[in-house]
């Protein structure tokens, strides 16, 4: 028999002799776990790149229009009036590029008998689609002669098909929103970014309530100016210098509310973009439209995330707090640990009069303790699961991603074996300086 298969043998007859003992450590650990675990894994899914594999080639470019103030801003403005995002929408050495904006649209389907339904219409340019990856169940997304002539076209998510046309194939079907009517080209699969990373604005502005940027997919998608057709009035205005005369016509007022995404597929292209910018904002200074030429930036996909503060301050509480939990379990298992070790001095002593190392006391204590480890990963995993069932059941805008994925699975076992073995280093250092002449002595 090996020393570590002894060792193993001689540790589950240890924790069989004190049941209650080995079940308050199992379950200290376990609270721990799971408590640290559940936040821990919201906060993963929250922060974790919305665009993997693409995120490092798309940009947000950003120009500040607006008045000069009494005081002037060391950041420009989180979105762009119309004139600037059109202009660098139509110009700019990109590969490519999306307007995008979203307003609250009335929807029916003309083929339907249910009732018109209040919902999210975005309104963005050909580019969206292959520059996002956005996944396609049915049909394609539109062209750039469709966003020049307006086309009434839409895409649909995979939840408005599944409960307008229970998800069977609805390409060339028509809806009506508000008095237009628009065809169905095209159906997304179920698509999820975490976050709804283009409409992204105002995150610092927020103090952390940021927790709708995760919510789900709009569900219907028009060309961007024929978004501005059928639903104007209806657009909401980011910051104006001026109230625009008629609320929700933002075109050509001094209000900003757009969003201009540009995909860039190397450094020299950065750099090329770059340059592009800072030449039209001194075009539009010399223009007397632009006043403040030095809020010019261009930041990647995850810097404006960062800028942002995305993820919701009370997540980050949360996890902060579960980890302080942590803390307080490790040290009360040090305690158990520590009694159970000092109160088998008389068998440690024993065996050590008959040749047992202090090595191989101290082995033995710390296997003892990885038992109890895995024991509260597999007790903890039970209580990380029931805890992310219970966030799902909150009214979240991100309830519905809360899911513990393969990675995390990995670091709860981990974390609940190396706390517990940390736990049990100070334990079996007392154990294995037991001075075994004494020990026998007393006996």
């Amino acid at each position: 028999m090996s020393l570590f298969a002894y060792h193993l043998r001689q540790g589950l007859r240890s924790l069989r002799r004190t049941p209650v003992l080995t079940a308050l450590m199992v379950l200290s650990i376990a609270m721990g776990i799971g408590a640290s675990m559940t936040t821990l894994t919201v906060k993963h899914l929250l922060s974790g790149d919305p665009l993997p594999g693409r995120s490092g080639q798309i940009y947000y470019p950003q120009v500040d229009a607006s008045t000069r103030g009494e005081r002037a801003r060391r950041e420009p403005l989180d979105m762009l009036d119309y004139t600037s995002a059109t202009d660098l929408w139509r110009d700019g050495p990109a590969d490519r590029k999306a307007l995008v904006v979203d307003s609250p649209v009335k929807l029916s389907a003309p083929a339907s008998q249910g009732p018109a339904m209040m919902t999210t219409l975005l309104s963005t340019t050909a580019d969206f689609f292959p520059m996002f990856q956005v996944p396609m169940a049915y049909g394609a997304g539109w062209s750039a002669e469709d966003d020049q002539r307006r086309a009434r076209v839409a895409v649909i998510s995979s939840e408005l098909n599944q409960r307008l046309f229970d998800g069977k194939d609805s390409t060339g079907k028509m809806l009506r929103i508000r008095d237009s009517e628009v065809r169905i080209i095209g159906v997304l699969k179920p698509w999820r970014p975490s976050p709804l990373f283009y409409t992204v604005a105002g995150g610092r502005f927020a103090q952390g309530d940021t927790a709708d940027y995760y919510r789900q997919v709009e569900e219907i998608m028009v060309p961007f100016f024929t978004g501005l057709q059928i639903n104007a009035g209806n657009f909401r205005q980011f910051t104006c210098n001026k109230l625009p005369e008629k609320p929700g016509y933002l075109e050509n007022t001094d209000c900003v509310w757009l969003q201009l995404w540009v995909q860039l597929d190397s450094a020299a292209k950065v750099a090329a973009y770059q340059q592009h910018l800072q030449g039209y904002v001194q075009q539009q200074q010399q223009l007397g439209r632009i006043s403040q030429p030095e809020l010019t930036r261009l930041r990647s996909l995850m810097e404006w995330m960062d800028y942002n503060g995305v993820v919701p301050r009370d997540v980050k509480l949360q996890a902060w707090m579960a980890l302080a939990f942590l803390v307080i379990c490790l040290f009360n298992t040090i305690g158990l640990l520590l009694a159970k070790f000092l109160r088998r001095t008389g068998e440690i002593g024993v065996l050590r009069a008959l040749g047992a190392t202090r090595a191989m006391v101290f082995q033995q204590c710390l296997i003892e303790a990885a038992l109890i480890g895995v024991g509260g990963a597999v007790l903890g995993l039970l209580f990380t699961l029931i805890g992310l069932w219970s966030i799902r059941q909150q009214p979240l805008a991100y309830a519905d991603m809360v899911q513990l994925d393969m990675t995390m699975l990995g670091l709860t076992f981990a974390t609940a074996v190396a706390t517990t073995v940390i736990a049990g280093l100070l334990p079996a250092l007392r154990a294995a300086r037991i001075d075994p002449a004494l020990q026998i002595k007393a006996l």
